[in-house]
């Protein structure tokens, strides 16, 4: 039997992974289903060795399970959902004020100093989550499907019936609307929120 302090600390995570799955599967009762049988593998598995994070473990399982769970709904007959307009999404035009005339830089990025100092940083975890939040939602789970699950390109582009190029052109977008977000909201203001 588990260590009812270890199903404490993993019950802790909950509400994290069920943020990422439901970003990544746009269905609550199925997030909510891959998010119990994270949990249930992580208390039966006991292979959490301390080598890296809890949190980091449980997102492991956790992407393993929602691959699971789009390659099953892959194989179901109503598969074939609207994956919407995607171009419609974020207009790449917006980001040319970016840029000077000659392609650099008009305002180049601001120094973001130590990334890893910034990555452990619970409260900058809090300001990228928001900023995920914002991005329309089917940009939010093509950057998940690419970022966080870490599928290959063939796969996403099966799953949500789109052309490579597409996938390159949504996360480019994605990139910058993530970058535009974080240089307001964290790097500029070290943690204040629009």
């Amino acid at each position: 039997m588990a260590d009812p302090a270890f199903g404490d600390q993993i019950n802790a995570h909950r509400g994290y992974l069920l943020r990422v799955a439901q970003l990544q599967l746009r269905d609550q009762d199925l997030a909510e289903d891959v998010v119990q049988e994270t949990l249930v593998a992580a208390l039966a598995g006991s292979g959490f060795s301390g080598k890296s994070s809890l949190k980091t473990w449980l997102t492991g399982i956790l992407k393993h399970k929602i691959v699971d769970a789009i390659r099953h709904k892959q194989r179901e007959p109503q598969a074939v959902a609207s994956f919407g307009s995607l171009d419609a999404e974020l207009d790449i035009d917006a980001f040319d004020a970016l840029f000077g005339e000659k392609g650099g830089w008009d305002a180049p990025p601001a120094d973001w100093g130590d990334p890893e100092e910034s990555l452990n940083r619970h409260q900058f975890m809090e300001i990228m989550d928001f900023c995920l939040e914002k991005l329309p939602p089917n940009t939010a789970r093509v950057f998940m499907m690419r970022e966080v699950m870490e599928l290959e390109t063939e796969e996403i582009c099966k799953e949500l019936t789109i052309t490579a190029n597409n996938l390159w052109v949504i996360l480019y977008r994605a990139r910058m609307a993530l970058r535009q977000c974080l240089e307001q909201n964290w790097f500029a203001g070290k943690g204040a929120r629009d």
